[in-house]
């Protein structure tokens, strides 16, 4: 959809020039399969859902075109009248009466009518009718291993699907196969990964065919009686989005005559998005800024200037991605929600994508990835990456880590992306994450937090974690800080929401003094184990910048000999842990 020509979308003529040379027969058309399709007949731009798209412009000329989605039997599929007769005509001469094939649902069985009506199309006298067979949803025709029910019921229908694909009498007739399913992944690898097999992806509507299809849906209304955005500005706004969005969006506009505002725009921008993703990612429109990060100076510095030449457009000098690390509390998703609410980038945190069931776990990851390449600029947070992000080595999960491993890296080092996939791996034993993902062009850039070290940071952190939680705190109402120097941030921002329980319970809505007092001197911090101290030693062995290093550690780590006490150190408390 993002280049077209001859009034059809790029992929449409890549599908009809290789139909047409005889290269394939057999295609699987997946990604957004279930958008709007454009295209043009004379002056006129229309849109039509995928199957209809593929019987009328695809398949226009074609004696029969039958579509089949497991709802209905195989019916034909005609743009008017005249030619749904004609091809209902051909079905009773070839296959039976149309009414008994509608009645026809059973996979096998269908595909079984389906494969006899070929063949006597082939032993037919004459020209050979051109058909096209359409399967909508064919996922749940031909799952993937992992959902199937048995391999006796779905093994007809795979070796049916292999047979059109490479016989070789099939390949001289005028026939076509279209299997569409969303994700590829849910398809049985037999079929994704024949040689015979064309996989075609729809993608996402780029900026110039969402801002064609806001003016064709809003043609001759006043668009800003319906936005408080001009066109152009929506169409670059709702990136991520697809036709069919958009859609809804506008037309419950212009019913209602509620003008679409700013904060209408962000909630279902965000609401369409999780819904595309099934629930699978959460976005976040961060409110704060590196402003309020407390020290970490020279980690603050390089994000700032990070983000200054995204903002500039020098997308090349950006890093693909960061590897924040360091001991629990230390902050590490607030650094990097800062860092996208600095620079105005919208936020995509992953949730739990895995699964039981095998195969879909992949699934789910290839459609969130999808929705990442068209939502850039964007950044991905990855909580607890080493459990999330698999590893080359898989495991005894069948598989599923190191085809997870392989995603992740795919796209991460995928320098079409740098600037506009911006990773963000948050995690406190970064030595568990493969080598791959760390390695330069991928996750480049290595930064390590630690807990606040002096009383100037504590009073910082005291006052910003305030105003995170909307409690208002000033140097005149700071309590004494020494008891706190062995405090996280994670610990001071709880002494601050007891310290708000504390003045409710007062009947006050302002946080005094002795508020915060009392719940700094009642505050118990977890022990300092030697968990802790390896997640602090393996946060330093890390570090890709010695000046994101606190003093202590830049001497240490520039001596070549305390390195490698501090390596040694590492080793000895894993193999005590």
């Amino acid at each position: 959809m993002n280049d077209s020509r001859g009034g059809i979308p790029a992929w449409a003529e890549a599908f009809s020039d290789a139909h047409a040379g005889g290269i394939r027969q057999l295609f699987i058309f997946h990604g957004n399969v279930g958008d709007l399709i454009p295209y043009q007949t004379g002056d006129e731009v229309k849109y039509s859902l995928l199957s209809e798209f593929l019987a009328s412009q695809m398949f226009g000329t074609f004696d029969t075109t039958l579509y089949y989605d497991q709802v209905r039997g195989p019916r034909a599929l005609a743009d008017n009248p005249k030619r749904l007769s004609a091809m209902n005509q051909h079905i009773e001469r070839f296959i039976g009466k149309v009414e008994e094939l509608r009645n026809t649902t059973q996979v096998a069985k269908v595909f079984a009518v389906l494969d006899r009506y070929l063949e006597r199309l082939l032993l037919s006298e004459g020209e050979i009718s051109s058909t096209a067979l359409i399967f909508d949803y064919a996922h749940f025709m031909l799952p993937s291993s992992g959902v199937s029910t048995t391999a006796r019921e779905l093994a007809p229908t795979l070796a049916t699907v292999l047979n059109w694909a490479k016989s070789p009498y099939f390949k001289k007739a005028p026939f076509a196969f279209c299997l569409i399913s969303e994700r590829l992944s849910d398809l049985h690898e037999s079929v994704t990964r024949n040689a015979h097999v064309t996989n075609i992806e729809i993608p996402f509507p780029s900026k110039e065919d969402r801002l064609r299809f806001i003016q064709w849906i809003t043609a001759g209304l006043s668009f800003s009686d319906i936005c408080e955005l001009d066109a152009a500005a929506l169409a670059e706004f709702t990136r991520g989005l697809t036709l069919i969005h958009l859609q809804g969006m506008l037309k419950r506009a212009i019913r209602s005559k509620r003008k679409l505002r700013m904060a209408d725009l962000k909630a279902y921008k965000k609401q369409m998005i999780e819904d595309e993703c099934q629930g699978l990612v959460e976005i976040i429109e961060p409110n704060h800024t590196l402003q309020m990060v407390v020290g970490q100076q020279a980690a603050k510095q390089r994000l700032i200037e990070d983000g200054d030449l995204i903002r500039d457009g020098h997308l090349e000098a950006a890093p693909m991605g960061y590897l924040i690390c360091g001991p629990v509390g230390t902050g590490k998703s607030f650094l990097a929600e800062c860092y996208a609410g600095s620079i105005g980038m919208p936020c995509v945190k992953l949730l739990n994508f895995r699964s039981k069931y095998v195969g879909e776990t992949e699934g789910n990851l290839e459609k969130i990835l999808k929705v990442l390449r068209v939502m850039g600029p964007v950044a991905v947070i990855i909580d607890e990456a080493d459990a999330v992000m698999g590893d080359r080595r898989g495991g005894t999960d069948s598989g599923t880590s190191s085809r997870i491993f392989s995603q992740f890296a795919t796209q991460m080092g995928n320098t079409q992306y740098r600037g506009s996939v911006v990773w963000f791996l948050l995690t406190c034993r970064p030595d568990l994450l493969p080598i791959d993902i760390k390695r330069q062009g991928r996750c480049e850039v290595h930064i390590p937090l630690f807990y606040p070290e002096s009383e100037e940071d504590f009073a910082e952190m005291f006052v910003v974690m305030g105003k995170k939680n909307g409690v208002d705190i000033t140097t005149s109402n700071l309590p004494s800080f020494s008891k706190s120097l062995e405090l996280s941030g994670a610990d001071i921002e709880g002494i601050v929401t007891r310290a708000r329980r504390l003045a409710l319970i007062d009947g006050s809505d302002v946080v005094e003094r002795e508020h915060l007092q009392k719940s700094l001197d009642d505050f118990i911090p977890s022990h300092q184990s030697d968990e802790k101290e390896l997640q602090v030693t393996a946060a330093v062995l890390e570090s890709t910048d010695i000046g994101f290093l606190p003093e202590t550690y830049q001497k240490q780590v520039r001596d070549e000999n305390g390195r490698k006490a501090l390596a040694e150190r590492f080793s000895l408390l894993s193999s005590m842990i």
